[in-house]
């Protein structure tokens, strides 16, 4: 990605999500590559997670990132094919282990509503959803 100044959408080329969940928070970004093949920013995104919130295992933490970001950047995304990038397999994780939970079924009914593709990528990839859903948020010491 290029540098952090934000550019206005352009709903004539396709849209990139990444998405990141931590301990404490969850981050995304919308993008959209430019003219000289790097990509810029649209919309960053983060939001700390509650107590409860943050007792959530791993997988529904990483999971809640892409369904916040989904829900955020509705305007931009729904109804037209995007890219959704994640350093875990969120996705795959919600469909195998949807049974009988209601909160991943309601997740997992919330995302019919969007066209996209989800592909992996290493964390070293993700740098900046990583940081929104980490720098954003320090610990507190004490």
């Amino acid at each position: 990605m290029s540098d952090s100044v934000l550019r206005a959408p352009d709903f004539d080329k396709p849209f990139l999500v990444t998405s990141d969940g931590s301990e404490r928070a969850v981050g995304a970004v919308l993008m959209q590559e430019g003219p000289d093949q790097e990509f810029y920013p649209v919309v960053f995104l983060s939001k700390k997670l509650s107590e409860r919130e943050s007792n959530w295992s791993v997988s529904e933490k990483e999971c809640y990132a892409i369904i916040y970001a989904l829900e955020k950047l509705h305007p931009y995304v729904c109804g037209r094919r995007f890219h959704l990038q994640t350093d875990h397999a969120a996705l795959q994780w919600l469909h195998a282990a949807m049974e009988n939970n209601q909160k991943r079924i309601r997740w997992s009914l919330a995302l019919q509503d969007f066209d996209f593709d989800i592909q992996h990528i290493s964390g070293a990839s993700n740098k900046v959803a990583d940081t929104l859903s980490r720098e954003s948020f320090p610990e507190s010491s004490g």
